[in-house]
């Protein structure tokens, strides 16, 4: 592990699941860490952060509006704890909305709107796990993402494309380590392995080359329950118990536990400054988050980078 996550202002540690490529298990990954770590006591709060919002349909939570959704937060600056809904799986979910495509356009890509995300889970009470499933695309809401983030979890189906998007991931993240002054903490997740199929041994075999231990060792396996699961409403715990699939993200929660990228938390913590994010910082700082996000778009050619927010 390169860098330990700690808990600060009693906070467990947020934790973005990002691939700029759709199709890798982002969604499927976050619902079941979701799921195991209430089973385990975490209260987590799960953040959609993707327009097609696949991860609120799962849940079973209807969103009578955009304004009750993530977007809410964008436009009008609502608290997240109002927009937060529960679901039937034991987690807490501030859902999506198709308006969410709209963001970029609308508030453009200035520090205000690039830390909003940020500054709102500073607001939050803390002491509850944070996940975020953020959609492929580069923007305002994947960058907030990053900014809102203790560590980020790269899942990378077993092909050769996902590999490439892990690619982008990193030079993305790279990019922004200059005004977070910090590399941001990544685990890349193996995801829809077949040990059958040579591209999924060459694919490890190339991740494990290029990014060592960040790679996971926990794989998780091409599984019909897991496919199947969402199709009900339930993550793959109450759908299938005692699928493979359950019980490799068992061992993926064991694993960032054991290495401290994940904690649940402890009675007794104590409560300690949270670090301000860039977006909370000064001028500079936010001037240096609008070239950041310049940078990201220079080098990428996915963000229009440097514009304010209105």
């Amino acid at each position: 592990m390169v860098q330990r996550l700690i808990i600060l202002g009693g906070q467990v540690a947020r934790i973005a699941v990002f691939n700029q490529k759709g199709g890798v298990g982002k969604t499927t990954t976050t619902l079941n860490l979701a799921g195991l770590l209430a089973r385990r006591g975490a209260d987590p709060l799960v953040i959609d952060l993707d327009p097609q919002a696949h991860l609120t349909r799962v849940s079973g939570v209807a969103v009578p509006r955009p304004e009750a959704s993530l977007y809410g937060l964008y436009a009008h600056g609502t608290p997240l704890a109002v927009l937060t809904f529960p679901t039937r799986n034991g987690w807490k979910l501030v859902p999506s909305h198709i308006e969410l495509s709209k963001i970029d356009t609308r508030f453009g890509k200035g520090h205000g709107v690039l830390g909003r995300l940020d500054t709102a889970l500073n607001r939050e009470p803390p002491g509850r796990a944070v996940l975020m499933d953020v959609c492929p695309m580069l923007g305002v809401l994947s960058l907030g993402s990053v900014f809102a983030a203790d560590g980020v979890i790269v899942p990378i189906s077993s092909d050769y494309l996902a590999m490439h998007g892990a690619m982008q991931m990193e030079r993305t993240l790279k990019a922004l380590e200059p005004v977070l002054k910090k590399r941001v903490p990544r685990r890349y997740l193996i995801t829809r392995y077949d040990g059958r199929r040579r591209m999924s041994v060459d694919v490890e075999r190339q991740l494990r080359e290029r990014y060592g231990d960040e790679v996971c060792a926990t794989r998780i396996a091409e599984n019909v329950s897991l496919a199947e699961s969402p199709g009900s409403n339930r993550d793959v715990f109450e759908h299938a118990p005692d699928s493979r699939g359950a019980k490799h993200y068992m061992d993926l929660l064991d694993e960032l536990l054991a290495a401290d990228f994940i904690r649940l938390p402890e009675n007794g913590t104590a409560t300690a400054a949270r670090i301000p994010s860039p977006a909370a910082g000064t001028t500079l700082q936010q001037q240096n988050i609008v070239r950041a996000a310049a940078a990201v778009a220079a080098g990428l050619r996915l963000v229009h980078g440097g514009r304010k927010s209105g």
